[in-house]
């Protein structure tokens, strides 16, 4: 019969969850990161554990990253708790676009929070699908508006 126990347990759902799941401890550095990380981000775990979470922070975006960070860690809740959250990351192969939708949470040992726990889900094709969507409204309410407001037979032409 196979290792039923709490830890084999948690350690199955981890490295089987179809979400990519990751720690990171109080100072951002990796602790764990499952195989659904490595599809979604391109690292594999043993490059990445050990490694800060820059790894996958767009570099724009790190500066605002630990202040939220720092921040959560103080408070030991984050605002994003519950939410998901659509962003932009980084992936291995750095040409790459990767937007992802992030959850958070705070792992707590004894009270004391220890660290942040991230599920994620690559949602780069809805993400752009949906941006393109927005502009070709946007396209059709401008060709609205130049009709409406009796714009030149020029304008409307173009349009």
């Amino acid at each position: 019969m196979p290792d039923q126990s709490p830890n084999a347990l948690a350690r199955i759902l981890l490295d089987q969850s179809p979400n990519a799941m990751v720690y990171a401890d109080r100072e951002g550095i990796f602790r764990e990161w499952n195989a659904a990380a490595t599809r979604v981000f391109g690292h594999g775990r043993d490059a990445v554990i050990g490694q800060n979470l820059d790894v996958i922070v767009p570099e724009r975006f790190r500066e605002a990253h630990w202040r939220g960070y720092d921040r959560a860690l103080a408070d030991g809740r984050t605002k994003y708790e519950g939410k998901s959250l659509p962003t932009r990351a980084t992936h291995a192969e750095a040409e790459r676009t990767l937007y992802v939708e992030l959850s958070f949470g705070m792992a707590e040992d004894g009270g004391a929070i220890i660290g942040v726990i991230a599920t994620a889900r690559d949602i780069t094709e809805r993400f752009q699908h949906e941006r393109d969507e927005r502009a070709r409204v946007r396209a059709l309410e401008e060709r609205v508006a130049v009709m409406e407001t009796g714009g030149s037979s020029s304008e409307q032409a173009r349009a």
